[in-house]
């Protein structure tokens, strides 16, 4: 019986589902905006109307006019005078339906569903600009001048077969008139799976999705993730002078759009998870706790576990009028193979609440920043690369060290400014890329070796070291008790197969823990401003004396703070205590002991990581440059055996040494060679 009602009139049962309290103040609120679209929420609509509902998905074409008309119908009797200017312009109400009550898989998609409502979820890679396109298009008759008004669909304009006259009902020629006609905006973008939903192995599916209408054209961005209602078409491609082709393409007509996740903040907390949330907040030992949730199944590290909790929870952006101070830390790993670098940055990419991972053996600049891609049409579109799909996220690079220079490039500018700036085919535009970055390299030698500085130790430009702000070196050292407890830790893993420590806080609470404690902007209490001072002026003061290395700069300061205000936002707090500095401070020494010592004179030097080289061994060169000089005014050119005595003997720096240092000013092409055992300066 009841699908006959609805057969009878499903327009009347639509009005009388939109005759609700919600409705009524929903198309008051569009009438007051100048609307021209009502969104319905699906789930009310199938748990009152269920027969009708089934009818939409399964003919979508027939059932979204009559929800239309009920929606312009209920429009003339809430708002009669705005429902009389909808009906002149745009015809009627377009009825949205949001949140379908089931999620079609994009690579499920196929020829069952053409002609039905379905929402798929996805990515957006691209999407075009919006252009104008014409819906109901007006001709004149050139020998009588009648206007026809021609309804118009697929993509090339339709002309009337006669004209509309009966006294002409000539075929032709017809002119198309612009202003008579009714246009609406559209745009296409491109949506492909994402990628935790993708079975492994496969290659990500996409879906051109085409959407007409001013309230949801440059809805979603690329990078976006969306979720998209609409009616599934089949169009065959035409090849000009064969007609048209056999196999068919499958794209969406948009009814609405929804931003899943404009920002992964808004990863959905139920009541209970809240609740849940603050309760561990309140905990004294939270940090512990977190602490041991990161990457259970590896061992220790956890100074480096520490390092990457703060990069998870991030420190506070600071926006002025003048210049942006990015909050997102970056993160250096720099280790012997097999001490699970790839395991770490793999769990990190897993549970940040938007995070990607890419190694850097296969990963071009474009790849990483957008690519410029011709159209069919003509124009050229952008495609976002993985820093801008992890804008807000974390980007986890492995194998920092095996990209192309000209590759790693591209990560500079993301790094320090957060923005990916490109000026391509036209195309001159800067995105957002805010992103924290988790490297990984392997020492340039195979292995670490101690009596070098890191930039001997990592094939990696010093303008890219400068930029992280934490870097830990992972050494494979042998030690009988740590050993011993690693090689149980790694056979228990084996022999059972389950994680041998459960982590305090499942995962999938620990991210959204995550996203709950990135809302927290919390600021420096004036303990911990004094705390920070105290220690980077020590610091700075240790270097005042002349001879000794510059210790800390301004930029390690802004990483303390960084630190300081992740602290802070793991334990959900306000302001930033002066534990949270002291345990800033602690981490910070632990990055400086490990990477800015200066082999030769056990000081601490920033200058390793800011210029490539520590202040003993620039002295020792200026040393080196100012004897020959010197000698050069006395003979021209100067014997290598000579000045290598002199240093021995005047400056007491042994020939070894001195033969080294001069094989890199020749590397370096400070100094040349005129002929075999003679020196020059450039």
């Amino acid at each position: 019986m009841t699908e006959e009602i609805v057969a009878a009139d499903p327009q009347e049962r639509l009005q009388d589902f939109l005759k609700s309290d919600k409705y009524r103040e929903r198309l008051s609120r569009m009438a007051i905006a100048g609307n021209t679209s009502l969104t319905i929420d699906f789930e009310e609509l199938l748990a009152v109307e269920t027969a009708l509902a089934e009818n939409i998905l399964e003919r979508p074409d027939e059932y979204l006019k009559h929800a239309n008309n009920a929606a312009l119908a209920q429009l003339q009797i809430e708002e009669p005078e705005y429902a009389e200017r909808v009906a002149e312009t745009v015809e009627t109400v377009t009825v949205r339906f949001r949140g379908l009550p089931e999620t079609t898989p994009l690579r499920a998609l196929g020829s069952e569903h053409i002609g039905k409502l379905v929402m798929v979820e996805g990515i957006v890679v691209r999407a075009s600009p919006a252009r104008p396109l014409v819906m109901q298009a007006a001709f004149r008759c050139k020998r009588c001048g009648t206007v026809s008004h021609i309804p118009q669909s697929g993509p090339f304009l339709t002309a009337p077969p006669a004209c509309s006259d009966p006294a002409c009902r000539r075929r032709g020629p017809f002119d198309f008139v612009q202003e008579e006609s009714m246009f609406i905006d559209s745009q296409d973008i491109r949506t492909q799976e994402r990628p935790e939903d993708l079975p492994p192995g496969q290659l990500p599916r996409s879906l051109d999705i085409k959407i007409l209408g001013r309230d949801l054209v440059d809805v979603a961005r690329p990078g976006d993730h969306v979720s998209v209602v609409g009616v599934v078409r089949a169009v065959a491609p035409t090849l000009p002078r064969v007609g048209q082709l056999r196999s068919f393409r499958l794209h969406l007509d948009t009814n609405f759009i929804d931003v899943v996740s404009k920002e992964p903040e808004t990863v959905l907390i139920s009541p209970e998870e809240e609740k849940e949330i603050l309760e561990l907040a309140k905990d004294p030992w939270v940090h512990r706790k977190i602490l041991r949730s990161l990457a259970p199944s590896i061992y220790g590290y956890e100074h480096i576990k520490e390092a990457i909790m703060y990069l998870l929870f991030g420190g506070v952006a600071k926006h002025f009028p003048d210049i942006t101070i990015r909050g997102d830390m970056n993160v250096l790993l720099v280790g012997d193979p097999g001490t699970a670098k790839s395991q770490l940055l793999q769990y990190v990419a897993k549970i940040a609440p938007r995070g990607l991972y890419t190694s850097g053996r296969g990963t071009t600049a474009a790849g990483l920043t957008a690519a410029v891609l011709r159209e069919k049409a003509g124009g050229m579109t952008l495609e976002a690369g993985a820093l801008v799909l992890a804008d807000k996220g974390v980007a986890a690079i492995d194998e920092i060290d095996k990209m192309r220079p000209e590759d790693r490039v591209a990560i500079h500018e993301a790094m320090e400014q957060h923005t990916v700036s490109i000026a391509k085919g036209g195309i001159v535009a800067t995105l957002n890329a805010r992103t924290a970055i988790l490297a990984a390299a392997n020492p340039s030698l195979g292995r670490y070796d101690p009596y070098r500085t890191v930039a001997e130790n990592i094939a990696l430009p010093v303008t890219i070291l400068s930029r992280f702000d934490l870097i830990f070196i992972l050494r494979d050292v042998p030690e009988k008790e740590h050993d011993a407890k690693m090689t149980e830790h790694i056979l228990d893993l084996h022999r059972t197969g389950v994680a041998p420590v459960e982590p305090p806080i499942a995962p999938d609470l620990f991210r959204k823990y995550i996203s709950y404690a990135k809302n927290m902007k919390p600021v420096l209490t004036k303990e911990a401003l004094e705390r920070l001072k105290d220690f980077y002026l020590a610091m700075r003061s240790a270097s005042e004396t002349e001879g000794t290395p510059i210790a800390i700069t301004a930029r390690q300061l802004e990483s303390l703070v960084r630190a300081a205000e992740a602290r802070a936002r793991m334990a959900l707090r306000k302001e930033v205590l002066a534990e949270d500095a002291e345990t800033a401070i602690a981490i910070m020494k632990r990055s400086l002991e490990e990477v800015g010592i200066d082999v030769s004179s056990r000081k601490f030097d920033i200058d390793i990581i800011m210029t490539g080289k520590p202040k003993s061994m620039r002295d020792k060169l200026s040393v080196i440059l100012g004897l020959i000089s010197s000698m050069e005014k006395e003979t021209g050119m100067v014997e290598k055996t000579r000045l290598l005595e002199r240093l021995q003997t005047e400056y007491d720096i042994a020939s070894s040494e001195a033969e080294r240092l001069i094989g890199q000013m020749l590397k370096e092409g400070t100094l040349f060679s005129p002929k075999n055992g003679y020196l020059k300066k450039t």
